[in-house]
């Protein structure tokens, strides 16, 4: 894992939780304060289980295992498709594909849909009717929108990285019912009780985001290498 600093994560604002009054009990054990009506996360733990975390990610990227990053909150929404393909790894960075874990199969059809309209876009659309190339070419980007980070993955991730438990947790359920383990940035709204590897932190600031994105996606390049 690269060398991050308590400080260099008390700059990137990791340390900030939410509003005292939408708060979740379960995350006391993080919480190092409360200030100016706002919980204040316990940086030392956060380092300590973010190198805990980075261990993980390596050690099941050396065993050859996949990663599928999930974040679909606006704030999050690029950071996750950058990181995710840093790190060769999957992505879901728009709005959660319902079933796509628990209900594979279906899902395998819809992106073998998306390949197959991605290989006639420039062939058969030009020889249809306008109105019916128009309908394809919408349907074309919505399945891109919604399966472009996953449409390599053959089968469903051996682990899963999420950033905003509660934005979601269709996801999680998912993953829990599957034995899929998760890690994920966890507010102080979150409950950690569902997640297999915590980190509590800011999951809203971009820079926090970005900060542990970029922890974790260089320890699975160090896993790979």
């Amino acid at each position: 894992m690269a060398d991050i600093k308590i400080a260099q994560l008390l700059e990137a604002g990791v340390h900030l939780g939410h509003k005292t009054a939408r708060w979740n009990p379960k995350m006391f054990p993080y919480i190092y304060m409360e200030r100016n009506g706002i919980h204040i996360l316990d940086l030392v733990q956060t380092s300590q289980l973010l190198q805990e975390a980075c261990d993980y990610v390596q050690s099941a990227s050396e065993q050859g295992k996949t990663f599928l990053f999930v974040g679909t909150k606006p704030q999050a929404s690029e950071i996750i498709k950058e990181e995710a393909l840093r790190a060769n790894s999957f992505y879901v960075n728009h709005r959660w594909y319902g079933g796509l874990l628990t209900n594979w199969q279906t899902v395998k059809g819809r992106i073998n849909t998306l390949i197959t309209l991605e290989k006639e876009e420039e062939t058969l659309f030009a020889t249809l009717p306008k109105k019916e190339s128009a309908n394809l070419r919408k349907e074309l980007t919505k399945l891109q929108t919604q399966l472009n980070g996953i449409k390599e993955m053959d089968r469903i991730p051996d682990v899963m990285i999420v950033i905003d438990q509660n934005y979601e947790l269709t996801a999680i359920r998912e993953a829990i019912k599957l034995n899929i383990p998760i890690i994920s940035l966890l507010d102080s709204n979150c409950n950690p009780d569902l997640i297999d590897v915590p980190i509590p932190g800011n999951d809203d600031a971009i820079t926090s985001i970005k900060i542990i994105l970029r922890a974790l996606s260089d320890s699975i390049l160090m896993g790979r290498n």
